[in-house]
């Protein structure tokens, strides 16, 4: 058998600034795909970092990468777009809409000239709300338009508690649902270990979750920009949509009577494979948790329908 003539899978990144470029980095390194395209407005950035990584071949394995155009989507199994204006110290991921927008307009044109096939993967922030754009302008199904939601924020909320029990934070489970953004809320009700209640008070629990929905605040005053965090979580959601996992990811994606809530893409757990979000699980919450997911929703909702993106 000739397994040339398999098919290569493709991942494209779209955006080669901090986190693209990161990020592109991070699937390299790993050796997840066959082959990496990178996409940006500024070619010569994307030329550099193509003959960057291609210099570390003979230390990693034989995935091929090049600086490509919007034809190169054409085969590609995944696109990430982490294009889009970045976030400055003190501004809201909110403030960043309207800039991010625009800029989707028309990444998200050129892609569907070529790609009718692949999963959007999106993490230019507000990731829920452009992920919700990309939905609308894409007419995709919703399966195949997947937000980086909450993973990230996830995973920061498990590590500061294996930090303040001193635990290994995989093996901590919890979650945090809602925005990627100042309305995220914690589930506290589920976090566990090893099925076991946290031993925590009122006050380290705020300390945490504190912690956790200010953590890029933090870190983009102290260098500008958050990127490597990130760029792990992208790689764990294209590595569950190219093995077929079936893994549990927090990710965003459009709600249909939700705990109530529907019309608005949101982080919460689902189930990821091949198909991109198979099915979204819908946990058991508390009743102050589901008013919190609530005014959540609302003030994306809110967001929306101020730029009449329907």
């Amino acid at each position: 058998m000739d397994t040339n003539k398999a098919k290569k899978t493709r991942v494209v990144v779209i955006g080669i600034g901090a986190v693209g470029s990161t990020t592109a980095y991070t699937l390299l390194l790993r050796e997840r795909m066959d082959e990496l395209v990178l996409i940006d407005a500024n070619q010569a950035k994307a030329v550099g970092d193509a003959l960057d990584m291609n210099h570390g071949l003979p230390f990693l394995g034989r995935v091929r990468v090049w600086a490509g155009t919007y034809e190169d989507c054409r085969e590609a199994d995944i696109i990430i777009i982490t294009a889009g204006a970045a976030q400055k110290p003190g501004e809201s991921r909110i403030d960043l809409l309207k800039r991010n927008v625009a800029i989707y307009e028309s990444i998200i044109a050129e892609v569907l000239k070529v790609n009718d096939h692949g999963i959007l993967l999106i993490a230019s922030n507000p990731v829920d709300i452009m992920s919700y754009f990309s939905l609308k302008k894409s007419g995709w199904p919703v399966n195949r338009v997947i937000g980086s939601g909450t993973l990230l924020d996830s995973a920061r909320f498990r590590y500061l508690i294996g930090e303040k029990l001193n635990l290994d934070p995989r093996s901590v489970h919890a979650h945090i649902v809602g925005e990627h953004g100042d309305s995220e809320l914690p589930l506290w009700s589920l976090a566990n270990v090893a099925g076991t209640e946290l031993v925590l008070d009122d006050a380290d629990k705020e300390e945490i979750f504190t912690g956790t929905r200010d953590a890029a605040y933090q870190i983009i005053e102290a260098k500008g920009a958050t990127y490597y965090a990130i760029a792990l979580a992208l790689d764990r959601i294209c590595t569950a949509i190219l093995r077929n996992e079936g893994a549990v990811l927090n990710v965003s994606t459009m709600l249909d009577n939700y705990h109530g809530v529907s019309d608005v893409y949101l982080g919460v757990p689902c189930i990821v494979d091949r198909t991109g979000v198979r099915e979204i699980m819908k946990v058991n919450i508390s009743d102050s948790e589901r008013e919190l997911l609530h005014r959540s929703a609302d003030k994306l909702k809110n967001l929306i329908q101020s730029l009449s993106v329907q």
